[in-house]
């Protein structure tokens, strides 16, 4: 017989029994909520995690917008170094146009000094010669006439030569004096060897006939060219010998 406080053997058997299915029931529960757990986590591990293909030696060429971009910064650099190899060929054909004008202009500064140290000196020399050529004294004819021969050169000198037998007799027998003296003079044109000069000469002329002296005013045009360092006169145009 059984009391209250007894278990039967029946009861511990199906006690043991439910009890096993039960906690089989809460282990079948449990593998499954952790199987669901770990199958989640693993599903939400895979859509997190960033997939990377595997590197090949291919990556290491340049892609095609950096290739691009490689290529604009070639050209940049090579329009670069034309443009600046340009500026140096400019700046030199500028540089040596500067030196040619320079050297054009200081070439055209040194012929008009030459110029002017030719009209000078031919202009001092024209009017000695022109104070020598209407000068004479009757006493010393033969040297006035070797004074004007030693002044000229070319055309004039030729001229006077062969006129200078006729106006010795003419100047002794009329015991013709002259003095001459320049009151103004001008160069009309000038050249580094031959040069123009205008000269206007006071004459006080007197004779045998006439022995008060008179007083003329007379414009000599007299060219000067340069020979063996002398300034001479080749040719002498005076009133009523225009053109001669």
């Amino acid at each position: 017989m059984v009391g209250k406080g007894d278990i039967a053997l029946t009861d511990i058997r199906e006690l043991a029994e439910s009890r096993t299915v039960e906690e089989l029931t809460a282990e079948t529960r449990d593998v499954d909520t952790a199987a669901s757990a770990a199958s989640k986590a693993g599903a939400e591990g895979i859509g997190d995690k960033t997939y990377e293909p595997a590197k090949s030696g291919a990556e290491d060429e340049p892609d095609g917008p950096k290739c691009e971009r490689d290529k604009d910064t070639k050209k940049s650099q090579t329009w670069k170094r034309v443009a600046k190899a340009a500026l140096r060929w400019a700046a030199a054909v500028a540089f040596g146009v500067v030196l040619a004008g320079a050297g054009y202009e200081g070439w055209l500064l040194i012929q008009q000094h030459q110029k002017d140290v030719a009209a000078a000196q031919a202009l001092d020399a024209a009017r000695k010669y022109a104070v020598t050529l209407t000068s004479t004294d009757p006493n010393a004819v033969d040297q006035n006439f070797t004074d004007i021969i030693n002044g000229a050169t070319g055309e004039f000198k030729d001229r006077y030569t062969k006129a200078g037998s006729r106006l010795r007799k003419m100047l002794i027998d009329n015991k013709v004096a002259t003095q001459g003296t320049v009151v103004d003079s001008a160069v009309k044109s000038a050249g580094t060897n031959k040069v123009e000069v205008l000269l206007f000469v006071k004459q006080s002329v007197s004779n045998s006939t006439a022995p008060a002296p008179r007083t003329d005013l007379t414009a000599v045009t007299i060219t000067m060219e340069k020979v063996t360092n002398r300034w001479l006169a080749s040719k002498v145009v005076l009133p009523g010998e225009r053109g001669a």
